[in-house]
């Protein structure tokens, strides 16, 4: 039996959670994954160590699981936080042929991408489990 993933808003899927994190996909042409913070908080200097660093392992899990199964150019790691006042990091697999590269995915389209990847589900699935295996 798939991997399943849960969704929460429109192109938001639950990919794991626990107490204090959880990672949902982004739905774009690059993998991509956000990892928020479950208390609300505004600013990273707001967190509790714990939570910090929670957080982080969560953010370097969810890299090392991308350049594990994708095998991509460049992982982009970035938190703003303007939109959605909380925090959180968005974490990317970047390829050359991407649409964006090397500009980031909110900058100026460079080309009409082409990548052959495998189906994100694939990828939540072992992202789920590393994740699992991280905090157990």
């Amino acid at each position: 039996m798939g991997f399943a993933l849960k969704f929460r808003f429109q192109g938001e899927a639950m990919i794991y959670e626990d107490e204090m994190i959880y990672v949902e996909r982004e739905e774009h042409e690059v993998p991509w994954v956000k990892v928020f913070t479950k208390a609300k908080f505004k600013e990273l200097s707001d967190c509790d160590e714990a939570t910090l660093a929670h957080l982080w392992r969560a953010v370097l899990q969810c890299e090392k699981s991308l350049r594990e199964f994708y095998a991509p150019d460049k992982i982009n790691i970035a938190s703003f936080a303007n939109y959605v006042p909380r925090v959180h990091f968005h974490v990317q697999a970047r390829f050359k042929n991407d649409s964006f590269f090397p500009e980031s995915v909110w900058g100026k389209k460079m080309r009409n991408g082409k990548l052959d990847l495998p189906e994100f589900s694939e990828f939540a699935e072992v992202l789920a489990a590393n994740l699992k295996m991280e905090f157990r």
